[in-house]
């Protein structure tokens, strides 16, 4: 017997905002159904469990213990400054002087996630 990922769940104050946001990162659309104001929202991801954005009372205190990890289509570095446009904020800079390395962002409620190399990045370093 196995299990299977359904979702990833995150904890937010507003569901639907933190969706949105996620949205134009991941470049896919809400649920059908999402509506301002829901208090769970839902990103069907083509492959992969959906991204479950969970209304909750309390807010965030301490570092995520499980993060996203996103691999960009195109190189890390611009795709930084669109997420840092989108609203993220840089929280720590792993890159290392070969091109190795992640760099730490926070989505505008303070839930961490890592952007790592692209696959045409690491191709063009050999690695």
């Amino acid at each position: 017997m196995i299990s299977v990922v359904q979702n990833v769940a995150i904890d937010c104050a507003d569901a639907y905002a933190s969706a949105r946001f996620w949205s134009e990162v991941t470049g896919q659309p809400l649920d059908a159904d999402a509506r301002p104001g829901d208090e769970a929202v839902q990103i069907p991801m083509p492959e992969g469990p959906f991204l479950y954005f969970n209304q909750v009372p309390e807010p965030k205190t301490v570092k995520n213990r499980i993060h996203l990890c996103l691999r960009p289509s195109s190189s890390r570095e611009p795709e930084v400054d669109r997420l840092l446009a989108l609203g993220a904020t840089w929280v720590a800079d792993r890159r290392e002087p070969d091109g190795s390395g992640w760099a730490v962002l926070a989505d505008p409620e303070g839930n961490e996630f890592c952007v790592l190399r692209s696959t045409s990045d690491r191709a063009a370093q050999g690695s």
